[in-house]
């Protein structure tokens, strides 16, 4: 199931309703602007780019990887035609130059079909991505938000997540998975939805737009 403006609306009537501080954050980030990524191929590859640097320095590899790429783009079977040296020559390290090829050469080959991914349920869809070195349960998770648009993902281990309970919840450290689970609860079946407005809340307090409309850049 994907999130459509009808569910979308219905989500937002359940988690005011269920969560008087979610019903708080709605209110000041109003409406649910997430445009869901259509090139799946790409944002797996961007979620590996952007792996433990910073955003700059991931979107100026990201531009170079598109440049090394043209001009028949950013496709499994045209990264295949690049070395792991070509790859690193656009500022990827070798472990992350390994890791898109390996994703490269899955997709390319069948053993994650992004084409078809979308019929999985969401444990089949995590458990198929992370037969790609590189890829975990986090980015799996994000993959199914920003771009199959499942509804009910609560991904506990994301930092920004806990530290949006932390500072709406008056808890005065980063919450357990215990404890995001039990403030989460409230939010089924459409924990995804309300993840987004805990993202967005940081968004408001840094004065950024992160996650306003896509994957975080």
């Amino acid at each position: 199931m994907k999130l459509t403006p009808d569910r979308i609306q219905a989500a937002r009537r359940h988690l005011r309703a269920a969560d008087p501080v979610l019903r708080s954050i709605i209110d000041r980030v109003g409406p649910y602007t997430l445009r869901f990524e259509r090139d799946r191929f790409g944002l797996l590859v961007r979620s590996i780019v952007s792996q433990q640097i910073s955003t700059t320095a991931a979107r100026a590899i990201r531009q170079r990887l598109h440049a090394l790429a043209e001009p028949a783009g950013l496709t499994a079977d045209n990264l295949l035609r690049f070395s792991l040296d070509q790859l690193r020559g656009v500022g990827l390290s070798q472990q992350k130059a390994s890791y898109i090829m390996d994703l490269a050469a899955k997709v390319a080959d069948g053993t994650v079909d992004l084409r078809r991914i979308g019929r999985l349920p969401d444990e089949q869809v995590i458990e198929t991505l992370i037969r790609v070195k590189g890829i975990g349960r986090w980015t799996a998770q994000m993959f199914l938000i920003f771009s199959l648009g499942r509804p009910d993902v609560f991904p506990h281990d994301d930092l920004g997540v806990r530290a949006a309970i932390r500072d709406h919840y008056g808890l005065a450290d980063l919450p357990d998975k215990s404890t995001s689970h039990a403030i989460a609860a409230a939010w089924r079946p459409y924990a995804s939805v309300a993840s987004w407005y805990c993202w967005r809340s940081l968004d408001l307090a840094r004065n950024t737009e992160t996650v306003a409309t896509g994957y975080p850049s």
